[in-house]
């Protein structure tokens, strides 16, 4: 039967050596992305998925922590600031630049020292009044599959009816914000079967920020910044944007529609890159722009989730806004209709 930990393996070998056919596409995926699992977490953890939550939440050190660091501790934080959506992007127990801005941008949203660094005051900001970090989860009858590997060509992915998720990494790791190395590491033996407990980072402990009128995607930073309407920032998101071949213009723009799950259209006319016939390819998470769509007032651009989140901040686009597809959800679900967006450089 295969397992998390297998799956972790087969994110370093060959992808003819994988363990499992419904694994592979998550192996080729995401290896070259992927961490050591002892940089993670514990190399001794218990077999017992309960267990071992209970022994990864006695630790509540709060150590000063700064870009580079890596470990349990940074897990934590990662989560708080995932909470307060102040997203660091992917949970992944390291300590990035994804991180640097989301702290950075948490610190000055609460009146602290901008220091980038996860100090003992901005501990207990994030901290304060939450929950664990670290909880358990079984697993259901969806995250166990069927799987299906999306193929590159749009041709081909215009013959499926859905761009589903690849393997249960892939839909576990958007589930909890997190990076299959990351779930793979701290589940190692543990199989992917319905109903096996597996530790998770307990993302679902937030609350809606409340009086959102705009947004604002810096260009400088790679930040996309909830506003409220004193222009406080109640909630920030690590973006790709486009380089100066698709620049988004210094300007005020509006939402002007919302879509769930869309489908995607490859347009020679409009995407660099891409010369072959206009094609529809169908929704889902692998799709282009991701499970979400929101359509600017500049033709043709939006702000969208998409199927690569390890890649936040890292990549340009065609000109458009990308969020992870969780990032994406959150952002729809406290806009509306003629929401100003400000972009500026």
């Amino acid at each position: 039967m295969p397992t998390l930990s297998r799956l972790f393996l087969a994110l370093a070998l060959p992808l003819s050596l994988s363990a499992a056919p419904g694994f592979a596409a998550a192996a080729q995926k995401h290896a070259s992305h992927a961490h050591a699992a002892p940089a993670i977490v514990p190399a001794s953890l218990p077999a017992d998925a309960a267990q071992e939550v209970q022994q990864l939440n006695a630790d509540t050190a709060t150590p000063e922590l700064a870009q580079g660091d890596q470990g349990p501790a940074v897990i934590r934080a990662q989560v708080l600031l995932d909470r307060a959506w102040f997203a660091p992007g992917q949970i992944d127990g390291h300590f990035g630049d994804n991180m640097k801005q989301a702290l950075l941008a948490f610190q000055g949203a609460h009146g602290l020292a901008t220091s980038g660094k996860m100090d003992a005051a901005t501990w207990q900001a994030l901290a304060q009044g939450q929950a664990p970090v670290f909880a358990t989860y079984a697993l259901q009858a969806s995250d166990t599959g069927p799987f299906e590997k999306v193929p590159k060509d749009p041709q081909e992915q215009a013959q499926m009816k859905v761009l589903g998720y690849e393997s249960p990494l892939e839909e576990l790791g958007e589930k909890f914000h997190s990076a299959p190395q990351l779930l793979a590491a701290l589940n190692k033996g543990r199989p992917t079967q319905a109903g096996q407990q597996i530790v998770v980072p307990d993302v679902g402990r937030t609350s809606t920020p409340q009086g959102v009128t705009a947004l604002r995607v810096d260009k400088s930073d790679k930040m996309l910044y909830l506003l409220a309407q004193d222009g406080s920032i109640k909630g920030a998101f690590p973006v790709s944007i486009g380089d100066n071949q698709d620049p988004l213009p210094d300007a005020t723009l509006k939402i002007t529609s919302q879509v769930k799950n869309p489908d995607f259209r490859y347009n020679a006319d409009l995407l660099r890159g891409y010369d072959g016939p206009p094609v529809r390819v169908p929704p889902g998470p692998n799709n282009p722009v991701g499970v979400m769509w929101m359509e600017l007032s500049k033709p043709h651009w939006g702000i969208h989730g998409n199927p690569e989140p390890s890649q936040m901040r890292r990549v340009t686009t065609n000109g458009c806004v990308r969020l992870t597809n969780w990032d994406a959800l959150r952002v729809a679900s406290v806009v509306k209709i003629g929401t100003p967006v400000e972009v500026q450089s």
